[in-house]
């Protein structure tokens, strides 16, 4: 049986790494678990890695997204989408508070000790009048993917506070190729190249890696699943037809799910029960002899030889 065995694959390995990108191969991949695994890891890759991103903006003096700002070169509009720009690696709330010509870059953002600013020279702001105060308040969260401001509004945003879609992905851009290669006499074995490209938040490689980890814990919770049953219709009452409920109870599903055509039945009682859309054993066992009777081209005859074959399988009609 060893000819049946899907060969495993290598360890991904280092091709080049470069400041926030890097490049990946996997090797020895069977025919077409190139494209499996590249186009899985490159979802995840993209969809669930958590990064940190900013969620609401107020900036004191306005009231939404559509105003101006005396003595700000800037209108709001371009100012939140400067903003989005921000890289930190930790939820917060920011701050920036400015008064005069200034200008103001990610540098003149209050951050608390534990919070990073990975693009210090961000350009945010032109103040240009010495009288001008721009005093800027931040919500930095964290998330999975892109989520729109209609979600993260939540109605409960202050008069003043501008939400924001955010994208919280910490992945710039992934994208992957296969190639074949050698395996032993074999030529269409894959080769997997990964490129990906993060915003600094993570390496390129801590990403690879827990997207895989992500993949894995995906899969491990489904192994071992189970097919339901499919329930019984148990008639109420009392009595015997408790009695008989709880027999039906304990008949193997897979009696039940028996198709008509495949037993010891004439072909004229088959013919007359597939008319009457009855196709399986549990079908056939929650009907009563009365409800058979009526199906055109079922007499006695035929009841008598359903009642034959049910008791052999230990069922009896409803």
């Amino acid at each position: 049986m060893s000819e049946y065995i899907i060969v495993l694959p290598s360890k991904p390995r280092i091709i080049s790494e470069e400041g926030t990108s890097g490049r990946y191969e996997i090797d020895g991949l069977y025919p077409g678990y190139g494209h499996t695994l590249g186009n899985s890891l490159r979802r995840i890759i993209l969809s669930s890695l958590p990064g940190a991103a900013i969620t609401e903006v107020k900036i004191a003096g306005t009231s939404h997204e559509f105003s101006t700002i005396d003595g700000v070169k800037e209108d709001v509009i371009t100012i939140l989408l400067n903003l989005k720009k921000l890289l930190t690696d930790e939820p917060q709330s920011l701050r920036i508070k400015i008064k005069g010509i200034h200008t103001v870059t990610a540098k003149d953002i209050t951050v608390p000790g534990q919070v990073e600013l990975l693009n210090p020279d961000l350009h945010i702001a032109d103040v240009t009048s010495k009288n001008t105060e721009l005093d800027i308040e931040m919500k930095v969260e964290k998330g999975l993917g892109y989520v729109p401001k209609e979600v993260l509004q939540k109605n409960r945003v202050d008069i003043g506070t501008i939400s924001l879609d955010s994208i919280f992905t910490p992945i710039r851009r992934v994208n992957y190729d296969v190639e074949n290669m050698r395996v032993g006499d074999r030529t269409d074995f894959n080769r997997l190249k990964i490129f990906i490209e993060t915003d600094g938040t993570l390496t390129p490689k801590e990403a690879l890696e827990r997207s895989i980890e992500i993949m894995i814990t995906q899969l491990k919770a489904i192994v071992g699943f189970k097919e339901e049953e499919i329930p019984l219709e148990i008639a109420k009452g009392e009595g015997d037809q408790k009695s008989e409920a709880k027999e039906k109870k304990e008949i193997d599903p897979e009696i039940l799910k028996t198709r008509i055509e495949t037993l010891d039945l004439s072909s004229r009682t088959q013919n007359a029960l597939a008319n009457g859309n009855i196709r399986t054993v549990g079908g056939l066992s929650r009907k009563k002899e009365q409800d058979l009777l009526e199906i055109e081209g079922l007499g006695s005859k035929g009841i008598q030889e359903i009642k034959k074959m049910l008791a052999g399988f230990g069922i009896t009609l409803k």
